[in-house]
């Protein structure tokens, strides 16, 4: 589906976890393409017509939901960049939940398998990715981080705005969506 205000759609990582891929994101991401702190993405590109529809379903998928807990399972070479692969069943139960609501929207991107990650180096040349995913993957050991709910971002060509999110119960007690500024995701 065309849209002239797209949403992305990502969970949200605790700072704590969080804190380790900015951090690696910041070191090996070319600067001049780095407008965001890492994330993990769920859908690409949803459209920012239908936001309340969106967002009630945010909310829905949410309220049925402690915190997850996801593994880090190992890390992924994209050719011109590294990620960190994310393995959450509960997570991907959601997705399979949202994808069923937003499916008439859903282009290519969102249509295809869904690989759940982290990238932390993209858009360099691939003998500066092999030479990174070499040195991360020599120390590698998986390890659990926690996802406490989902948050919406306004495209903006380049940075994104945070425009809601949806926690899940166990990490406010109750769920709650809050409106925000362009902020780095």
């Amino acid at each position: 589906m065309k849209t002239r205000r797209p949403l992305i759609l990502t969970a949200r990582i605790a700072e704590k976890d969080l804190e380790t891929f900015d951090r690696l994101r910041r070191a090996h991401f070319p600067p001049a393409r780095n407008f965001l702190r890492a994330h993990l993405t769920v859908f690409h590109r949803l459209p920012g017509e239908y936001s309340e529809r969106i967002v009630a379903s945010l909310e829905r998928a949410a309220g049925g939901f402690d915190a997850l807990t996801a593994e880090v399972t190992g890390l992924q070479h994209l050719g011109g960049g590294v990620a960190y692969s994310i393995d959450c069943p509960a997570l991907q139960d959601i997705r399979t939940m949202l994808r069923a609501e937003f499916v008439s929207w859903l282009g290519p991107q969102d249509m295809q398998k869904w690989q759940p990650h982290i990238t932390i180096q993209n858009k360099v040349p691939k003998a500066k990715a092999d030479h990174l995913y070499h040195e991360l993957t020599q120390g590698f050991r998986a390890h659990d981080i926690e996802i406490t709910g989902l948050d919406l971002w306004e495209y903006l060509g380049g940075p994104w705005r945070h425009s809601t999110f949806a926690l899940f119960q166990h990490a406010l007690g109750k769920n709650r969506a809050s409106r925000g500024d362009v902020v780095r995701p």
